[in-house]
Order: structure tokens, then C-alpha cells, then sequence
């Protein structure tokens, strides 16, 4: 899932490069979905635009954690969630490290616009999807290492 984010964020940026004339709207949908580039050097919503390195190495740590956490997911619905929420952060952090203006200060590459709404891209929609799916699976009470599968076990076996 990471892998598939990460590819299509990434070539849906070098596409949004090399088409679109940055600030432009083209409109896909009349004006409700429109494509515009813009490179942010903030967060989302365009937030903390001075703090570029910094949201670099939060993506760096958000990477690292899930990759931690990654060894003991067997529910299939944490890894898909995990791997979406990954792959973004992913594509997020490429951009801070290899776009302009250099290393850990990297514009992010937006270009999807819905109307009252920020201009976005792949890796944000997967980093909300993934987060939303989190959220829903914690509260839930679905674990991600299967433990609630071996506690049911437990409690429906026979006393001895």
C-alpha cells in the first residue's frame, strides 16, 4: 500500500510540474474539482510555512513510528491504513528532501483544488483516508497485532 501511494503521489507531481503553469486553475470538473500547482513550504492548509525543516523531520519520525509498529500489524485493515497513512508521509518527506529549495526545506508539490478548500495532493488524501480508517479501528477497539482475536479465544474456551 505504502509503495502504490508513494508511486502515484509521485508521478502525479512530476505530471502536475510538467502540465500545469503554477497559480493556474484548470477547471476538470467546472469549479468543483480544479487543478492548480502550487508549492507549499508549510503544512497542511498551508500552516507553519517557517517551519519547513521541522515538518521534515515530523514526517521522518511519522515514517519511522509506523515502520515500528508495521512488524506486528496482521489485521489487514491496520496494514492498509498504516501503508496509506506511510506512503504518504513518504511522498510528503521526498518533496521536503528533494524539492526546492533543498534538503529539509522542500516545497510540497499541491495541485488538486475543491472549492473552501486547500489545494492538495495524493499524499495528503492518503494520509486523511488512513488516518480516518486509524481513528475508526481504534475506536472500535480492533487491535493491530490481533490481541483481541487471542483474548476472545481465551474467554470462549472451556473451563478445565
Amino acid at each position: 500500500m505504502a509503495a502504490a501511494v508513494l508511486a502515484a503521489d509521485q508521478l502525479t507531481k512530476m505530471l502536475a510540474v510538467a502540465l500545469l503553469d503554477p497559480g493556474r486553475a484548470v477547471p476538470v470538473v467546472g469549479e468543483l474539482v480544479q487543478l492548480r500547482l502550487i508549492r507549499n513550504p508549510g503544512a497542511a492548509f498551508s500552516l507553519a510555512t517557517n517551519l519547513t525543516p521541522v515538518l521534515t523531520v515530523v514526517a521522518l519520525v511519522v515514517v519511522l513510528a509506523i515502520l515500528a509498529v508495521s512488524r506486528r500489524v496482521v489485521n489487514r485493515s491496520w496494514a492498509v491504513a498504516l501503508g496509506a497513512v506511510l506512503g504518504g508521509a513518504l511522498g510528503t518527506l521526498t518533496d521536503r528532501m528533494f524539492r526546492m529549495p533543498g534538503p529539509f526545506r522542500g516545497h510540497v508539490v499541491d495541485f488538486v483544488e475543491l472549492p473552501n478548500w486547500p489545494v492538495f495532493n495524493v499524499a495528503d488524501s492518503a494520509i486523511v483516508t488512513g488516518a480516518v480508517v486509524v481513528a475508526v479501528l481504534s475506536v472500535r477497539g480492533i487491535p493491530h497485532d490481533g490481541d483481541r482475536r487471542r483474548s476472545e479465544t481465551r474467554e470462549e474456551a472451556p473451563a478445565a
